[in-house]
């Protein structure tokens, strides 16, 4: 490791900011091997982990958070901090041990009990979990992709909030590295991330990239020959490539100039392509594939101690000096980086006192008080798609929410996702609609980078995005789906065309499995309508404060507005508790037949159980537009929906049954579809399928008898 003035490629030396450049000192020497021995005895602690990135990136790790990240150890959430993402998630101890030397609260004990249960030191870093993580990351490729949303989130929140600013004088401006690895680089959501962020100009995004050449099964020319540098070159992105230094170790200082240059590269975003060496110094493991995800063991660690200078029988042992020293150092240029800041944000403030007042209203998460009355109503008797009762309503809420953004894979007139004139895109654009802080989001036709991305403008926090393709095609989204749903971000997904109901794009367009499998994610909330005035409840109770994922299913199809308040039917405003008696209706008082449906199939069990009740039949149907929110109702009011004292009880819905069956019972019975589609019109594929009134009457009628 190279042990000098860490000369920056542009000028800092005039720089008032507390991260302006210090000399490399013998102190920077101690801590990187400090960090280098924790990372060892903490993997061999546990017996399992991955200690070769995270032994060989320690100078990477010390030079990011104590020589050039923006933060504050005392307030890891504040506003202005810069954000470092851990793409390569595998390698945490490279983030814990940077949290515990910079002063977070972060405890050497908290390093010992690294991958134990219920420590701050999980496998892999865990958002809310452990302060100083900014976003869950494990899964390769989402680190990076989210990051890209995050510096989306961070250009749309300036936009709103602080447009005329010169660049880099807003309290909202800040940068985002990003840590990636080969893994990173291979997945294809990095691909779809990063030619997204080349197009958009996102010049606040770094990636260091740790260019070791080693995955599990050995050296990456087994699976890879591209030339990194090249396509992303191609990308539009600004390209450094930092070399090992002379001693084989990293090359801190070429690294602390590459950070500055792509710091004042404001145009593009950077990636530093930087040579490591993976399990550097240990002796016998360096370079090797089993130092990745196997501790390097006892006598390795022992020759690595003895060679870092360290007593090779000791463990987790550390200089209290040296680390209180890194503490209070990391701490008090945090607090007077936040001071620097506050004086800008109080400046911005007393300057800008409407947009301080949205700002407070955009970190509560709450809709403004003029949104409730906004919502679109749909008049009785007509016939309309629940996708465009959805747009409608995109429309109508845009108005009140500036803070509400998205599009849609390529398919905005077929989600109806469009919101707005303006497009999201960088400034000097020739599109005639662009914008920086555009309403509408242009994703092109990669549904993952958009799931993941956002996951990241969710992180940012200021704002409600959403991405729209088909329902069939959420299996491109579905690995950021779950990291939503685990971090519990409040993105939202438009997956229209969702049934057979689309028709003669065939069996590859028509989802069967796929409502199922979301409703089977923990913390996702699958919503699908059974006309235009429940999608319009639905949204609203999505839109009007901040909460979990959303997944919106909605027909291509027109189907029935439904009647309100009249003639056996209830409000539609039952559509917020996610399940509600819809209609009922038949001679006497003792309900004798539940029918249960969702989306395009509520008309149908209407028009069943009409019939059903002119042959003498005390029958309710209960529209079910969410599982997630009937599941958190009170038990008095789901026995009051579905009283368990019926069991004779009917799912009707054009997708596969397996998640009625807990709510239909042994005695009930399931409309549904258990095959792939085909190539026909909507009409006669539910014919085909027996998705209709006929065969619902036939199926109640069967358990009548």
């Amino acid at each position: 490791m190279t042990s000098t003035t860490l000369s920056p490629a542009r000028d800092r030396s005039s720089d008032d900011s507390p991260w302006a450049p210090r000399d490399w000192t013998e102190t920077d020497d101690r801590a990187v091997t400090t960090a280098r021995l924790l990372a060892m005895d903490a993997v061999e602690a546990a017996g399992h982990g991955h200690p070769g990135t995270a032994v060989a990136l320690a100078p990477v790790g010390h030079v990011v958070f104590q020589h050039h990240l923006r933060h504050d150890p005392a307030d890891p959430e504040w506003r202005g901090r810069d954000r470092f993402v851990l793409s390569c998630g595998h390698t945490s101890l490279t983030l814990y041990v940077q949290l515990y030397l910079a002063g977070y609260p972060m405890s050497l004990d908290d390093i010992k009990a690294y991958r134990t249960f219920g420590s701050q030191t999980p496998a892999h870093p865990e958002w809310r979990h452990t302060p100083g993580v900014e976003t869950s990351t494990g899964p390769l490729g989402q680190g990076l992709a989210m990051a890209v949303g995050m510096a989306m989130g961070a250009r749309k929140e300036r936009g709103l909030l602080d447009p005329d600013a010169p660049a880099g004088t807003s309290p909202f401006d800040h940068r985002i590295i990003v840590l990636a690895s080969d893994g990173d680089m291979q997945e294809g959501v990095t691909s779809e991330a990063s030619a997204f962020a080349g197009h958009q100009k996102l010049g606040s995004l770094t990636v260091v990239f740790d260019d070791n050449r080693i995955s599990i099964e050995g050296s990456t020319a087994l699976a890879t020959s591209e030339d990194t540098g090249a396509r992303y070159a191609a990308y539009g992105w600004h390209v450094q490539t930092v070399e090992l230094a002379p001693d084989g170790d990293v090359d801190t200082a070429a690294l602390s100039r590459a950070l500055d240059a792509a710091a004042a590269e404001t145009e593009r975003p950077s990636i530093i392509l930087l040579r490591s060496i993976i399990a550097w110094p240990v002796p016998g493991r360096q370079n090797t594939p089993g130092s990745h995800g196997s501790p390097l063991g006892a006598e390795a660690v022992a020759q690595t101690k003895t060679l870092l200078g360290a007593d090779p029988a000791a463990t987790f042992a550390v200089d209290t000096d040296l680390v209180d020293g890194l503490r209070q150092g990391a701490r008090e240029r945090g607090a007077a980086a936040h001071a620097q800041w506050q004086e800008r944000f109080d400046a911005w403030a007393e300057q800008n006192p409407e947009r301080l007042a949205l700002l407070r209203r955009l970190e509560s998460g709450l809709a403004p008080d003029s949104f409730a009355a906004a919502r679109p109503r749909f008049e009785t008797g007509t016939s309309l798609a629940t996708r465009k009762a959805f747009g409608r309503g995109l429309l109508a809420a845009a108005e009140h929410l500036p803070e509400l953004w998205g599009g849609s894979a390529d398919l905005g007139d077929s989600n109806n996702t469009d919101i707005a004139p303006t497009s999201f895109l960088p400034a000097g654009s020739t599109e005639p609609t662009a914008d920086p802080a555009g309403q509408t989001i242009h994703w092109g036709i990669r549904e993952h980078f958009a799931g993941a991305a956002l996951n990241g403008i969710a992180l940012s926090g200021l704002s409600r995005p959403y991405a729209g393709t088909f329902l069939v095609f959420s299996d491109y989204l579905r690995p950021a789906i779950r990291l939503a749903a685990l971090m519990e971000l409040p993105a939202i997904y438009v997956l229209t065309h969702d049934s057979i109901g689309l028709g003669e794009d065939g069996p590859t367009h028509q989802p069967v499995e796929h409502l199922a499998s979301l409703r089977a994610m923990p913390g996702l909330d699958v919503i699908r309508p059974g006309d235009a005035n429940e999608t319009a409840v639905a949204m609203w109770k999505v839109l009007a404060d901040r909460g979990r994922p959303a997944a919106f299913s909605l027909s291509r199809q027109g189907m029935p507005v439904l009647p309100e308040d009249e003639d056996g039917f209830t409000s539609s405003a039952g559509t917020e508790r996610g399940g509600y008696v819809r209609w009922e209706g038949g001679p006497g008082t003792e309900l004798q037949l539940v029918l249960i449906a969702t989306g395009s199939e509520l008309h149908i069990a209407v028009e069943a159980a009409r019939s059903l009740a002119e042959d003498g039949v005390r029958v309710r149907v209960v529209s079910m537009p969410c599982r997630e929110w009937f599941a958190e109702q009170d038990a008095a009011y789901r026995e009051s929906v579905l009283p368990a004292a019926v069991r004779a009880r009917v799912s009707v819905e054009a997708a596969s049954a397996q998640s009625w069956y807990d709510l239909i019972g042994l005695d009930g019975r399931a409309i549904s579809v258990e095959a792939f589609g085909a190539s026909a019109s909507a009409e006669e594929l539910f014919e085909h399928f027996g998705v209709t009134t006929a065969r619902t009457l036939e199926a109640a009628r069967a358990l009548l008898a």
